[in-house]
């Protein structure tokens, strides 16, 4: 029975989930390999196979453009990464279908790749690390909730609350000020820190929001240039129309749940974007109705 809003989101986070677990499990193989190579093999072979440089450009090792994200420097980083894709991909998995997640991964892996190799090509060096795919999943996360509230710990002894948008401002705001003044540079203020890569892939979580989430395909060339909603200055709310369901108090559940289930199958087959804005209102309806049930 429908007892709670927790019963709406569960039947269609199954396979996101299954997704990041695969991806993640990917991750952490990758860097247990890494490791044995070189701390008990002594030698850099696998990451000379998988890390994409310069040099798997040229030697033809094209499928570095998608493998480097298995490589990571140290535990903390990989523990970090792999934290924050598991519960960013989680949120984003009920607002996009499990397909449109993988697409996106891949397509922030590649633009990652291409951004950081113009820039380093000639230059040596070598892309590692899950970083581009996180900063992607920022961008979209922020994009979709931006005025969320989100409370953590800094240093595990503060709590400090903020706001989606906030956090990918102050990304992007620093990976530009790295981009131009500390990686293009180079010398002795480049850390190693892949910015380029890290605004390719906020490029292509941006493009992703704005040209295949909000839009239709039909569309598509006709779409004019908009800065997304966590870039604009928040409007007055419009007000709150009446429930759709409260002319209707007396439905039957079965009724409401049939309902409910059809548009749950629209979501899995289509994506959340796909919803009409009656079937939206009728969801957040049926969830509020049936929870006081």
């Amino acid at each position: 029975m429908l007892s709670d809003r927790s019963y709406i989101r569960d039947d269609y986070q199954r396979e996101g989930t299954s997704f990041l677990l695969w991806m993640l499990s990917a991750i952490i193989a990758g860097f247990v390999v890494q490791n044995v190579f070189a701390v008990w093999l002594n030698t850099n072979a696998f990451e000379r196979l998988m890390a994409l440089s310069e040099f798997t450009v040229k030697q033809g090792f094209v499928w570095t453009f998608l493998t480097y994200p298995l490589l990571h420097g140290h535990v903390l980083q990989i523990l970090g990464v792999g934290l924050g894709l598991y519960f960013l991909g989680r949120e984003l998995r009920p607002h996009i279908t499990d397909r449109k997640l993988i697409y996106l991964t891949l397509a922030a892996t590649v633009i990652a790749a291409c951004s950081w190799l113009a820039i380093h090509f000639g230059r040596g060096g070598n892309l590692i690390g899950a970083t581009s795919i996180l900063c992607c999943y920022l961008v979209v996360f922020a994009c979709l909730f931006p005025n969320r509230e989100i409370s953590f710990l800094v240093f595990f002894i503060l709590p400090v609350t903020t706001r989606p948008k906030y956090i990918a401002w102050v990304v992007l705001g620093l990976d530009l000020c790295g981009f131009l003044f500390a990686e293009i540079p180079g010398g002795k203020y480049d850390l190693g820190i892949p910015h380029s890569a890290h605004l390719g892939a906020m490029l292509a979580g941006w493009l992703y929001f704005r040209y295949l989430h909000e839009s239709d395909w039909n569309t598509f060339g006709r779409a004019e240039l908009e800065l997304p909603r966590w870039m604009k200055r928040p409007k007055s709310p419009p007000p709150t129309p009446e429930p759709a369901l409260k002319a209707n108090s007396g439905t039957k559940r079965p009724d409401i749940r049939a309902e409910v289930d059809r548009i749950l199958d629209k979501i899995n087959s289509h994506g959340f974007g796909a919803l009409t804005p009656e079937e939206k209102r009728l969801l957040d309806d049926a969830k509020d109705l049936l929870s006081r049930r």
